[in-house]
């Protein structure tokens, strides 16, 4: 598995399911005589950033597993009387990020399993590269599928070594798992995680008193006050019991970390495998702001995810910084809005410019990232409504030219507007006086403990690094 190659578009398309599972949030805790499912329901606010779709979160005491799940946010699925019905000593949680034609109820998760000798709930966060080839191999021998998800063929693997410990079944599903993941497992008496063997999804492990907590970012261990730990190595597996953790190493491979985690989809107070997210957005803005820098009387940030690049960016040019571009708070993100229409909208409906701050000024409009162009188009053109002499639009991120198959979903190559279109088609289609991305060997720069070998960059240079 080791190494890199170029992987045609049309096989990422038909790489897995027809449901992809995409970037969502992990939460489990194991903490007997704490208040599991309360604290789950806090973990997963600090997560809703990661999935707005769906929300679920199953707790085991010993004997069951019971659990509570429903479309829409943390807050709409959940109330006092439907945690006040989970009682037990280990929970798992999970925020949802889907396509629209996989925002169903049928896919919210956790799942859970009844097989052989115990129960089994599952939250997975990624994708599967090889989902078509297991799901055929399942159905062949005659299993029956509920869902769409990749995380029930997973459950499915594990059902096969029913007569292993727990964490010895996953290392042996992890041989036949292609692709990138984070994986939260509980039974009726353990909770166990398992990380894909690059790393590509992040996931971590702190310490609440005499409970253990398992995220996929450091924010959700702050949230609850759990001391942050470590985090969970690629490939490796870990199982919490009555006895506290224990470690198994897996298949090791190059660490493969994915850069869009840090550039976009992470929140910023999180640290993703050493590094501080909101440090590497700010670097990158810094980097930006040696490679190009026009005439401009202000830098204004791109709310929220272009605010650490842009500050970066003012300081290293002497600009001033100043937000003026006004979000509403109570709306989602809108990259993953699962529709065009959805997103178009979520873009008025979010910023709206301050023409006493941008009248008759020379902008510098900082964003993380440009994928399908639409928002930073909008955004364009309601600042020249708003009177605004010049925008010069820069990006804190290389031009995303190839689509994910790890787990986030960047979109098919035809939505990715860097993959049709050269830089200067792209400043006409926004509307912008100048568009500048930041180089990868600039983005590389921005990262201080890790190095760019321990990155995935494929979506930007097309090179995967797992096949």
């Amino acid at each position: 598995m080791e190494g890199s190659f170029a992987l045609p578009y049309g096989d990422l398309k038909g790489s897995g399911s027809k449901a992809w599972q995409e970037a969502c949030g992990l939460f489990g805790f194991y903490g007997p005589g704490q208040p599991v499912a309360r604290l789950t329901y806090y973990g997963l606010f600090a997560l809703q950033h990661r999935g707005q779709e769906s929300a679920g979160i199953a707790v085991a005491d010993g004997q069951s597993i019971r659990v509570e799940k429903g479309m829409g946010w943390v807050a709409e699925v959940f109330n006092r009387e439907s945690l006040e019905s989970l009682q037990g000593h280990i929970a798992v949680g999970h925020t949802r990020y889907a396509p629209k034609e996989e925002n169903i109820p049928m896919n919210t998760q956790p799942l859970v399993f009844r097989y052989l000798h115990r129960m089994m709930a599952i939250a997975h966060n990624g994708r599967l590269l090889n989902s078509t080839q297991l799901r055929q191999e399942l159905g062949r021998s005659g299993v029956i599928f509920q869902t769409t998800t990749d995380s029930e063929l997973i459950a499915n693997f594990i059902a096969r070594h029913n007569q292993r410990p727990l964490g010895e079944a996953l290392l042996a599903c992890q041989k036949v798992l292609k692709g990138g993941y984070s994986l939260l497992v509980m039974t009726e008496r353990e909770l166990a995680a398992m990380r894909d063997p690059f790393g590509f999804r992040p996931l971590c492990l702190g310490r609440i008193g005499q409970g253990w907590v398992l995220a996929s970012e450091s924010c959700a261990l702050d949230t609850v006050g759990a001391e942050f730990w470590r985090d969970v190595e690629p490939g490796e597996v870990v199982v919490i019991g009555h006895k506290g953790p224990s470690f198994m190493k897996g298949e090791i491979c190059r660490r493969a970390h994915c850069a869009f985690e840090y550039i976009y989809f992470a929140r910023p107070d999180s640290i993703l495998d050493g590094e501080s997210v909101i440090w590497v957005r700010r670097r990158s803005g810094q980097e930006l702001a040696r490679e190009y820098r026009p005439e401009a009387d202000l830098v204004l940030p791109v709310p929220d995810s272009g605010i650490a690049a842009a500050a970066g960016y003012a300081e290293e040019a002497g600009l001033p910084f100043i937000e003026g571009l006004m979000k509403n708070r109570y709306v989602g993100r809108t990259f993953i809005q699962p529709s065009q229409d959805m997103r178009d909208l979520s873009v008025r409906l979010k910023l709206n410019p301050i023409a006493s701050i941008v009248k008759n000024k020379r902008v510098i409009l900082v964003d993380d990232s440009l994928v399908r162009g639409t928002t930073s188009r909008n955004l364009v053109s309601m600042l020249r409504q708003a009177g605004v002499k010049e925008v010069h639009l820069l990006l804190a991120s290389p031009p995303v030219k190839y689509p994910c198959p790890y787990g986030i979903n960047t979109g098919d190559p035809q939505e990715l507007i860097a993959a049709r279109l050269s830089p200067e088609e792209i400043r006409e289609y926004v509307g912008a006086d100048s568009l500048y991305y930041l180089s990868l060997e600039g983005l590389g720069r921005a990262f201080h403990r890790l190095s760019p070998g321990d990155l995935c960059t494929a979506c930007f240079d097309g090179r995967y690094p797992a096949s």
